[in-house]
């Protein structure tokens, strides 16, 4: 898929200690590895940004294997589970985890073992699946999206097309590697024969961003939470010439952030491209044209090369009027195969057939930008009046900058979440006045944190259990 051979001599990795590796070493390796592993086998990638890690997933894609990725850290028993019902036939993690899962080793190398499991059966492929990754937000769930090779391949080209990729380009590993937006990232500067900076610090962490000074990182990517961050870090102070490109996708980013580092670009002859997508299209579906960031706060922009963006009614009927809301309906060849919760549905062929309906709710301009409003699941119905969520939710980060909430509840019985146990009572008051609701119609709550998946979504269904 990434023609390692054609950059032969080009450096296609960089780990933290300053070791550089080629693409034809990085094409070695992904050979050596290869050999240990029977063709078109189902193997669970424990992920971590490092070299094992990621010559796990390049091999496995390159030699006609399916990688399941999952999170290093991810509890016991829930990998236990997810073994039992998928039966993979080999275990790819790093040597230090304290696996309690039996098998025989039969190779390690660069820090990683390769596990063998023995199942009284393994359940069939189909013969175009490559990839398995988890649904946003779905961190426990059996769920994954099944993705094919020509979905990673047309979604890599679309992105490097509207990114304008080039070899001269320089990576950093700022999300994680079984997220589809790590991923892709990944894979779109290795098929460019460009360099990945691989990355085990957060943004918050000096040595973060002694790497991106050191190896001259080129462009950093991140979602919402990351803004965040950086925003509060101070980043804009920053001098980082060699930082060419911002990319921000994995959830509506607010419209002051979106504003702020929109500017910041401007100022520093920088790139600022907000993106939208989701796992079920492998990646990405939108993005707002750089050039256009400034002009078009809020929007997530223009379906990316090669895809189709419409609106639909809650009858289904096409809506052709701007700022019209609707449900979010995308069509491309990046559109996955379909679901699996088990390994029976390992074989299942094509179910979405391109067409992807996101269950997002949308709007678009007279010049034909896409705006998110929200998900369809994120309304309520509170004393006959609908009540967007995810707009609630950032009304409330606007006015109150030093803490972070979420919203969640059930129809006329909404439940603020903040973090902040002494402004219980301005939030409340906040609320009624802006959104003209009774004090009766929603409760504001303490929690110490709000419990956030490793991409930085918030994980709604733990937050019960978290305040």
């Amino acid at each position: 898929m990434w023609n390692f051979n054609k950059f032969k001599q080009s450096i296609a990795v960089i780990e933290p200690d300053g070791k550089e590796i080629t693409y034809q070493e990085l094409s070695e390796y992904c050979q050596e590895l290869s050999r240990y592993i029977e063709p078109h086998s189902l193997i669970f990638n424990l992920c971590s940004n490092t070299l094992g890690s990621l010559v796990g997933y390049l091999s496995a894609i390159e030699h006609n294997n399916v990688p399941l990725m999952l999170d290093e850290h991810i509890d016991h028993k829930l990998l236990s589970n997810f073994c039992n019902l998928y039966h993979p036939r080999y275990l790819w993690a790093n040597k230090k985890l304290p696996l309690n899962i039996s098998g025989k080793e039969i190779f390690n190398k660069w820090g990683y073992s390769l596990i063998e499991l023995t199942w009284p059966h393994y359940y069939p492929i189909y013969g175009k699946l490559a990839l398995l990754l988890t649904t946003s937000g779905s961190m426990g769930s059996p769920k994954f999206v099944r993705l094919s090779y020509e979905n990673i391949l047309n979604n890599t080209e679309s992105i490097i097309d509207y990114l304008k990729i080039t070899s001269a380009e320089r990576a950093i590993t700022s999300l994680p590697m079984n997220y589809t937006f790590g991923l892709s990232v990944i894979n779109s500067h290795l098929m460019q024969g460009a360099g990945i900076v691989l990355c085990p610090y957060t943004i918050i962490q000096r040595e973060f961003w002694e790497l991106i000074e050191k190896y001259q990182v080129t462009s950093l990517s991140g979602v919402p939470y990351t803004y965040e961050m950086l925003d509060k870090l101070r980043f804009q102070r920053r001098k980082l010439p060699c930082l060419q490109t911002l990319t921000q996708a994995g959830g509506k980013l607010s419209p002051e952030l979106h504003e702020k580092f929109a500017q910041y670009a401007k100022e520093n002859n920088k790139n600022f491209v907000v993106m939208y997508g989701q796992t079920e299209a492998t990646a990405r579906m939108g993005y707002l044209p750089p050039e256009q960031s400034l002009a078009k706060i809020g929007s997530m922009g223009i379906a990316i090369p090669g895809g189709l963006f419409s609106l639909v009614d809650a009858e289904g009927k096409t809506i052709t009027q701007p700022e019209t809301i609707g449900e979010l309906v995308y069509q491309g060849k990046n559109v996955a195969l379909g679901y699996a919760e088990d390994g029976n549905d390992l074989c299942k062929e094509d179910e979405f057939n391109g067409r992807l309906v996101t269950g997002d709710m949308a709007k678009f301009d007279a010049d034909g930008y896409f705006y998110i409003v929200g998900r369809k699941k994120r309304f309520l119905k509170i004393f006959g009046n609908r009540v967007n969520l995810d707009e609630t939710e950032r009304l409330i980060k606007t006015r109150f900058q030093t803490l972070d909430c979420a919203c969640a509840g059930i129809d006329d019985a909404m439940c603020i979440y903040i973090t902040d146990n002494q402004k219980i009572k301005e939030v409340q008051k906040f609320v009624a006045e802006t959104s003209n609701l009774n004090f009766v119609a929603f409760t504001v709550k303490y929690i110490e944190q709000i419990p956030k998946n490793e991409a930085g979504k918030t994980l709604y269904k733990e937050l019960d259990k978290s305040a």
